[in-house]
């Protein structure tokens, strides 16, 4: 065991979701691990890696009876001793079970203290700590699937490689430096330093891309259905997510308030929100509803505008009377930006030729749908996401907003870097700016992360985790 094993006191937790099943796994990862197991089970021994039948023995008797497996340090996930009491799944039982582990030394496991045992022990890293957690909540097999090859380390693996050419260079730069000034300046503009740093920017810019397609993937898009009263915002919300979900009638002001639905639609999860129709009213209960719609419009990250095609012609200066009170800032460029105009009811025009208006909002495209046929609704969706950007390959790589932050800081040194090479032939400003690049890409890692990050990330986990 290293140093930090041997200093940890044992934790222990229930590993297995709260309610009743077959099996629920009580966890223990420390010191005494071993000791506790041998204790409660009143084995003699554990044999590391091999399955033991055995009971489960309280003060006053047998607790339960289960199967007890023995991990030894450092050839476990901790890289402590770990042993995993599996008995029956009532959470009578575990609790009762958990509680003898805590009258024989150990103690409750704070929420992802056993991963981050793992990070400190270095058997993962910081983006495969938080990969255990997003194969934990996905909801889509293209979820599950990028956080698994996040956790066997291919995103950690290309921010190593990242890491290792700017750490040369930077040793490169410094080593510069020392020469005598002529030398020095010579040193700079022989176009080895920018040759290198242009390298390792493209690779930057290649995560990056990837780091955004596993945003999408792991985060999704948060997506308004918005609009005047009675135009279909509900009965679209109900075509995308292909149950009743919404109550739709020919009453307008039906729906009073937001109505959340989460859905996995071409493997983009879509956080939808159907709003209450846009209208002047005396309706107290409505007026709530239409406020609740407006901070919904303004949070959302795309906005689609449902409204009639047999009644409107011109959707663009409709999106800016009702949602001008609602967005702040530039209207026409956050419009631009997020909105989507859904022409519905297509269905009672009399032509194919009447789907497309004569006056359009160009450079704002229009999806033309009919809710009541379907038509449309899958076109909808392939635009959906290609407005955002989702196109991710067989082998993305589930990443987070911090991902993101990192890359684009670290990028943005990258380039400070560069002009300080080209223009300024200044040594140590590259220097340093290399340095705070390292600093960022590091960060992704955890070879560089501060105390209150990490924390904040392990307080996420699930207790047993």
């Amino acid at each position: 065991m290293n140093q930090i094993t041997i200093q940890k006191p044992t934790i222990a937790a229930i590993a297995t979701p709260i309610g009743q099943g077959g099996v629920g796994v009580v966890r223990l990862s420390g010191k005494t691990a071993y000791q506790i197991g041998c204790q409660i089970t009143g084995l003699p021994k554990l044999k590391p890696r091999h399955a033991h039948f055995a009971k489960f023995y309280g003060e006053q008797g047998v607790i339960d009876e289960g199967v007890v497996l023995y991990f030894q340090a450092p050839h476990s996930f901790t890289g402590e001793d770990v042993v995993e009491l599996q008995g029956h799944g009532g959470v009578v039982l575990q609790n009762m079970l958990l509680a003898r582990l805590f009258e024989l030394g150990a103690r409750q496991a704070q929420a992802g203290e056993f991963s981050y045992r793992a990070f400190e022990n270095d058997k993962i890293d910081l983006v495969q700590a938080e990969a255990i957690s997003d194969m934990i909540s996905a909801n889509s097999v293209a979820q599950a699937s990028s956080a698994m090859r996040s956790l066997s380390g291919e995103f950690s693996n290309k921010i190593n490689r990242l890491l290792d050419k700017l750490t040369n260079l930077r040793l490169y730069v410094e080593a510069s430096i020392d020469f005598p000034d002529e030398e020095d300046v010579d040193f700079l503009s022989d176009g080895v330093i920018e040759s290198r740093l242009m390298d390792i920017l493209s690779g930057v810019d290649e995560i990056l891309a990837t780091a955004k397609q596993g945003q999408l993937l792991r985060d999704g898009v948060h997506v308004v259905l918005a609009g005047r009263p009675n135009v279909g915002k509900s009965s679209l919300l109900n075509r995308l997510s292909g149950t009743n979900r919404a109550i739709v009638t020919d009453i307008a002001g039906t729906t009073r308030d937001t109505l959340e639905e989460t859905l996995v639609l071409n493997g983009l999860t879509i956080h939808l929100t159907d709003t209450a129709g846009l209208r002047e009213t005396d309706d107290k209960v409505e007026q709530i509803g239409i406020e609740r719609a407006k901070t919904a419009i303004e949070q959302a990250d795309v906005l689609m505008m449902v409204y009639d095609i047999t009644q409107e012609s011109k959707p663009l200066d409709l999106a800016k009377e009702l949602f001008g009170d609602s967005i702040t800032g530039d209207i026409d460029q956050i419009l631009h930006q997020k909105l989507m105009p859904v022409a519905n009811k297509c269905d009672l025009l009399a032509s194919q030729d009447d789907i497309v208006p004569h006056e359009t909002c160009q450079p704002i495209n229009i999806y033309p749908v009919s809710c009541e046929t379907s038509w449309g609704i899958d076109a909808l969706v392939d635009a959906l996401c290609e407005k955002v950007g989702f196109h991710p390959s067989e082998n993305s790589l589930i990443a987070r907003t911090r991902h993101i932050d990192a890359l684009k800081r670290t990028r943005a040194n990258l380039e400070q870097a560069h002009q300080e090479l080209t223009v300024f032939m200044a040594g140590e400003l590259v220097a340093e700016r290399l340095r705070l690049a390292q600093q960022d890409l590091g960060e992704i890692t955890g070879q560089m992360s501060a105390d209150e990050l990490l924390g904040k990330i392990f307080s996420s986990f699930c207790i047993g985790k």
